[in-house]
């Protein structure tokens, strides 16, 4: 019995903005602050890699003052519609039922909900009554390939089943007007907004690439590197410089003893399905890939034309590389780093 990835697809809000129509709005948001500093940050901007940007909020909103609450609020209610519209899309592009699916699994951290958005998924689109659910937050960018995860051992457990893993994140919705710091300018100048959706399946007849193996990999003493402090004024980006060196350093590690339990290595691997998480963690990788006769050009494809969209975006690079329409054997290894620190991993066979 195999489980199987059986779509990917995605969602976007309805404000998008060009980098460079961006750079104009610095102005007011960093007035009174020193030149030099207010042309290091716009040469951040504009340095990020990132062409364009989705949001659930008009630029113009999220560089005006609000409270933790009232910025929770426009998460909440833009994430119920994101959500929804994305799960929809999944299930219409292949021709399921809402009722068919036995898990669903939503993942964000960007915002606080209680209930929690599958709550909001089962009544809207009518979801069975009895279906096992599973909310998951406070994992950051890794919790995509999270979720795929947790939806693999379910299936593998349950035959016959199918599952769905929504992701929406509104990274927007977390920065911090009065907050100056590397951080926080740093994220607000590689992230955007997003909402994606695997569906997966332990039904035989139901087609797409097989989960052949997954893995977890936790780094110790580094909680300090990545992740959220709640202020305030809301959820407050913490993100260390050394995170790039940390991954280099752990990379081998992490990669190959996976590959090799599986009687693989990396020129096995046909397509590598990693996370944007910024442009200096992209050149880390793309110099440590290099190295081994790999590119993650569908990877820095997706910063570019979306940002760093959390947990949501990996699953935008596995929508790219399954439109390719791999031939039968082909493989692909997803890759992503979150809070924790942590690196996870997914090995697939098309």
């Amino acid at each position: 019995m195999s489980v199987k990835i059986i779509t990917a697809v995605k969602q976007l809000p309805k404000y998008s903005r060009d980098t460079a129509d961006i750079i104009p709005l610095l102005d007011n948001w960093l007035v009174g602050q020193d030149e030099r500093f207010i042309k290091k940050v716009k040469k951040i901007f504009e340095g990020a890699a990132v062409d364009k940007r989705y949001s659930i909020m008009d630029p113009l909103e999220v560089f005006t003052a609000s409270s933790f609450e009232e910025k929770n609020n426009i998460y909440s209610r833009e994430v119920i519609i994101l959500g929804e519209q994305v799960l929809k899309k999944a299930l219409d592009d292949k021709g399921w039922d809402p009722k068919s699916l036995d898990y669903i699994i939503t993942v964000s951290c960007t915002g606080i909900m209680i209930p929690s958005l599958d709550a909001y998924l089962i009544n809207t689109l009518k979801l069975r009554q009895d279906i096992v659910r599973l909310p998951v937050t406070e994992m950051g960018c890794v919790a995509g390939i999270s979720g795929i995860i947790y939806a693999k051992n379910f299936l593998k457990a349950n035959p016959g089943k199918r599952a769905a893993v929504i992701a929406v994140e509104s990274p927007t919705a977390t920065f911090q007007l009065n907050d100056f710091s590397m951080p926080n300018i740093v994220s607000a100048a590689i992230f955007g907004d997003g909402a994606s959706c695997c569906l997966l399946s332990s039904y035989e007849d139901d087609q797409g690439p097989q989960i052949i193996d997954e893995e977890m990999y936790h780094f110790y003493d580094a909680e300090h590197m990545m992740g959220f402090k709640l202020t305030n004024g809301g959820l407050q980006m913490v993100l260390d410089i050394e995170v790039p060196d940390t991954i280099a350093s752990h990379f081998g590690d992490i990669i190959h003893p996976f590959l090799q339990k599986n009687n693989l290595d990396i020129a096995n691997v046909d397509y590598m399905i990693f996370h944007p998480g910024g442009k200096k963690i992209i050149t880390t990788v793309e110099e440590l890939f290099s190295g081994l006769g790999k590119n993650i050009n569908d990877t820095k494809e997706v910063l570019k034309n979306y940002g760093n969209m959390s947990s949501a975006t990996v699953l935008y690079v596995l929508e790219q590389i399954m439109n390719k329409k791999p031939k039968p054997g082909e493989k692909g290894l997803m890759l992503s780093f979150g809070p924790g620190f942590s690196a996870q991993r997914v090995l697939l066979q098309w």
